[in-house]
């Protein structure tokens, strides 16, 4: 198991143009794309191969505002060589990197090989089994790599992972003259019905969304590796070698290795060929599998990422208004109170 630090300096060099990735001026096509923080992204074609820029600035993109991301943390897992240390069975797809100048500050520009083709398919077609067995395997591999690494070049920090998303994301994003429908209109519609629909957990979630001192603590008493932090369907694919493709790295940090799971669960939850419990249980097999002993941490850190997971999309699960939906809140509910327990 390694237990990697990361390195304060470079290791990788960031253009300072697109030109200087490719060796000349290129001119790409707007390209629609699943994400919805509102970043652009393009597909260029050189010498017949076909790439994506996605540009990053935060007055663009209000994941990054959201996040208070003035590191532009894809770039800095590039530029410091974290990319180069995921195990062979995560495809990045990054090629290269660069800075693009604009009158209000550069923009990154992350160059990734146009893996479309492989990518899951949109939609609420559940993930086929076999696939999903090896996503959740490929992810305890990519965990147990970094496993007890230290972040020392600034990625999003552990007090902030969980408390992004709460009504305050609105209040700012409205300030600032955001329309957005996420932040503006739909966070805080969702949290109103979160407070009348899970009255049980409600007093737990906001007090933790002030304050997430007590989550905090008590995660970082549990084990810690980097993870990718968005590990959704419409960032994944697979290559026809069984190579698990792992896009958008916007929310990299160290973090508990089951706040990825708890994420996965949460944001997939129409596309999952098993029930919560039995992902939640196969992620653990294979941490088990691939060497790491969960029996003295399992249980703890599980039920607080679960409730650290409420924290970032109560509002979400609160939306709905059919019988599904509502079954899908009272877990999380139920869930987040265990959770609290383990304070």
């Amino acid at each position: 198991m390694s237990t990697l630090s990361g390195a304060s300096s470079d290791v990788r060099h960031v253009a300072t143009s697109v030109a200087e990735v490719f060796g000349r001026e290129v001119r790409g096509e707007p390209l629609s794309a699943d994400g919805k923080s509102g970043a652009h992204m393009e597909r260029v074609v050189v010498d017949r191969q076909s790439y994506v820029l996605k540009y990053l600035h935060p007055a663009d993109d209000w994941l990054m505002r959201a996040t208070g991301d003035d590191h532009y943390r894809p770039l800095t897992l590039w530029r410091h060589g974290w990319m180069d240390r995921l195990p062979d069975c995560i495809d990045h797809a990054v090629v290269g990197a660069a800075w693009r100048e604009r009158p209000d500050g550069p923009a990154g520009v992350l160059v990734m090989r146009d893996v479309g083709a492989s990518l899951i398919p949109d939609g609420d077609v559940r993930i086929p089994l076999g696939q999903h067995l090896d996503l959740i395997d490929h992810m305890a591999r990519m965990h147990v790599a970094f496993w007890g690494c230290r972040d020392t070049i600034g990625l999003l920090e552990l007090s902030e992972r969980f408390v992004w998303f709460g009504p305050q994301l609105a209040e700012r994003e409205r300030a600032r003259g955001g329309t957005d429908p996420v932040p503006t209109r739909f966070v805080p519609a969702g949290w109103e019905r979160f407070l009348e629909r899970a009255p049980r957990a409600a007093d737990v979630v906001f007090s933790l969304l002030d304050d997430p001192t007590p989550l905090v603590a008590a995660l970082d008493d549990t084990p810690q590796t980097l993870i990718h932090g968005d590990w959704k369907a419409a960032n994944l694919g697979s290559h026809p070698d069984g190579r698990t493709i792992l896009l958008d790295w916007d929310l990299p940090g160290v973090a508990p290795p089951c706040a990825e799971i708890a994420w996965y669960v949460c944001l997939n939850r129409a596309r999952l060929p098993q029930s919560k419990e039995d992902t939640l249980l196969a992620y653990r097999d294979a941490l088990e599998r691939h060497g790491v002993d969960t029996r003295s941490w399992w249980e703890r850190q599980c039920l607080l990422s679960l409730l650290g997971t409420l924290l970032l999309f109560g509002w979400e699960k609160a939306l709905g208004d059919d019988a599904e939906a509502a079954a899908e809140l009272a877990w999380w509910e139920a869930k987040a109170l265990e959770g609290a327990d383990q304070l």
